[in-house]
């Protein structure tokens, strides 16, 4: 069977204080994958990640949550890839997304870091040509407000938008693995 996909890492910081802050949209994304298919992450200190690995349509898969906060992400990611000698091009990084609003998700291969420091340090480590899922949170109307808005738990309604997203890529991670990217895509993008 083949496979297009071999690690998920999701963006995000510890510390319960940021467990439901937007910008940990992309531990969501993982934590609910790892819920779905029965894995059960724990804290790796060689990759300074919580990991786990699921079957996810036949195809095992590694799950990563860095432990490094969000700005020092790459590092971890860098450090699995070259332990289990994964392509970076297997690589899926879920992320929160100030350029879309909440309700919006998608699907995209490569591209630079639009001003996301975790995306910044991942593209420093492992280069351009991961996969990444973004997830929309919206944006607080100016960039000086930028940090403190990420930093904030989302109001009842944006995390509700948030979970529906996130429930939609989930349901298309098989898709991905068997078909690739761009069925994928199409789907994903059409059910918005």
């Amino acid at each position: 069977m083949s496979t297009h996909l071999t690690l998920i890492a999701g963006l995000g910081n510890p510390e319960d204080r940021y467990e439901r802050t937007l910008h940990n949209a992309g531990f969501w994304f993982v934590d609910e994958l790892a819920r779905r298919h029965s894995g059960q992450f724990k804290f790796e200190k060689r990759f300074d990640a919580d990991i786990c690995k699921v079957s996810i349509a036949g195809s095992e898969v590694w799950l990563a949550k860095p432990q490094s906060y969000m700005n020092l992400s790459g590092g971890p990611v860098r450090a699995l890839l070259d332990y289990y000698r994964l392509p970076v091009e297997k690589l899926l990084v879920a992320h929160d997304e100030i350029d879309l609003p909440p309700g919006t998700v998608r699907l995209k291969q490569g591209g630079g870091h639009g001003g996301h420091n975790g995306l910044r340090d991942v593209i420093q480590h492992c280069g351009r040509e991961f996969m990444r899922l973004r997830l929309g949170v919206g944006h607080p109307g100016h960039k000086d407000q930028v940090t403190s808005y990420v930093l904030k738990r989302a109001s009842s309604d944006v995390e509700a938008a948030i979970n529906r997203n996130i429930d939609d890529a989930v349901d298309v991670m098989p898709l991905l693995i068997d078909e690739g990217l761009n069925a994928a895509m199409k789907k994903l993008h059409t059910q918005d």
